[in-house]
């Protein structure tokens, strides 16, 4: 069977082509820059799309079975100028509403499409609440980004397409993401906390997430929204003393002041002054997706060494 991504040089999109390739099944890219590259002995191959210009090689959707959404702007790439959320937003929607034009007047053959979504549909900082997926959207710019990236997801669903949102928390990878950067100055003897560090991170293994994206593009009972979490959520302090517990670091450094991180990173340092206790209750109670990390401990031990 072809699977189809988006974004499929990122560092989900990485990963998920390896696993894919080593399935069996056949893989291709959409990118603003063709060249295909081989995975597992396997050619990748690369099709041109254009989002600004509307241009999008129909030969890929029409070779499709399965289709993966993973491309856009980094959240927490640069600071939030009004220009920059505008990019990050329309990155995403504007991406999804060129297939979907393409895909009202094509003979294509795809089964499903799963796209990326963020737990920050439910706000930055939650708090202490346990948030399941019946819980409603927040009020502020990633709520709003993530809005508008499962609304225009859904019109894929609209055009009968089952499609798959799986709402991501924080990625743990070696290779990028946010472990690196925490990690850093764990590896130099200065970790610390963020804020009060009390605040909750839902993460989940990389390996896990992929697993979740195929098991969503095969399984026909999966439909709608899936926070793509991992069961055991912890404190941002308690991330940050894991690690360096696995990297076998000290960890006595005081709290990085809030202020601080609100003086070098305006409005997006509520990103990781905020948290979020998410619940993976949907795959945990509809479907019989098997975790390989449920324990952080382990999944650091896994990248980290």
């Amino acid at each position: 069977m072809n699977v189809l991504i988006t974004g499929g040089s990122g560092l989900i999109g990485t990963r998920l082509t390896e696993i894919l390739i080593a399935r069996g099944f056949t893989v291709s890219h959409l990118t603003r820059k063709v060249e295909n590259k081989t995975v597992g002995g396997k050619l990748i191959k690369a099709y041109l799309w254009d989002i600004e210009n509307g241009i999008i090689n129909e030969e890929a959707l029409l070779e499709t079975d399965y289709l993966v959404h993973l491309a856009g702007a980094g959240i927490a790439d640069e600071n939030w100028s009004e220009e920059r959320k505008k990019e990050i937003i329309e990155s995403r929607t504007k991406s999804i509403q060129l297939i979907v034009n393409k895909l009202k007047i094509l003979p294509h053959r795809i089964i499903s499409f799963v796209s990326a979504s963020g737990i920050g549909y439910y706000g930055a900082n939650t708090g202490n609440e346990h948030i399941s997926e019946q819980h409603t959207a927040g009020v502020d710019f990633v709520a709003d980004c993530c809005i508008q990236w499962e609304a225009a997801a859904d019109k894929i669903q609209e055009i009968g397409i089952r499609t798959v949102k799986l709402r991501t928390g924080i990625v743990l990878s070696e290779k990028g993401g946010a472990l690196p950067r925490l990690t850093q100055p764990v590896r130099w003897g200065v970790g610390a906390a963020l804020g009060t560090g009390k605040q909750w991170q839902s993460w989940i293994h990389l390996d896990d997430l992929c697993e979740m994206y195929i098991k969503s593009l095969t399984d026909e009972q999966m439909i709608g929204a899936y926070n793509a979490v991992a069961p055991n959520p912890v404190t941002n302090h308690d991330l940050t003393k894991i690690s360096a517990q696995v990297l076998e670091r000290p960890f006595w450094m005081p709290n990085v002041p809030a202020f601080a991180l609100k003086l070098a990173f305006g409005e997006m340092a509520d990103v990781v002054l905020g948290g979020n206790y998410v619940l993976n209750q949907r795959i945990r109670l509809e479907t019989d997706f098997d975790y390989k990390f449920v324990e952080v401990r382990k999944a650091l031990a896994d990248l980290l060494k």
